[in-house]
């Protein structure tokens, strides 16, 4: 997905049960938006339809079910964000999220793993 997928809140609140419950019915998921987000039927298929139509998910025949995985999507937000609030920087945004806290040393060991994990190789070869 190259371009960059937006949701509004709405878009997001919806989304985040289908993800939770897919593969569900369109009846059933206009059942929960109701007792979850107190949601008409139509305010529901209004928001699934711009959810379909933005390669989300997909419903058909009655079947509501996901194309773009939650963790995927997780994953383009916070590259944009980090894109966007830190100029792409990975070292100041762990410094803002971080912010003067103290970090256990499993955690610095935690961090400095998956930093060893996703370092690029050396191009001396």
């Amino acid at each position: 997905m190259d371009k960059q997928l937006i949701l509004t809140a709405a878009e997001e609140r919806l989304a985040g049960l289908i993800w939770r419950e897919a593969p569900l019915t369109s009846p059933e998921l206009v059942t929960l938006a109701e007792n979850e987000l107190d949601w008409k039927k139509s305010t529901t298929y209004t928001v699934l339809k711009k959810l379909c139509d933005k390669g989300v998910f997909k419903n058909e025949h009655a079947m509501v079910s996901t194309i773009l995985e939650q963790e995927t999507f997780i994953k383009q937000q916070s590259y944009r964000y980090v894109d966007d609030a830190f100029g792409g920087s990975l070292p100041r945004f762990i410094a803002t999220v971080i912010g003067g806290r103290k970090i256990s040393p499993e955690q610095a060991e935690e961090l400095k793993r998956l930093i060893e994990q996703h370092e690029e190789a050396d191009s001396d070869g």
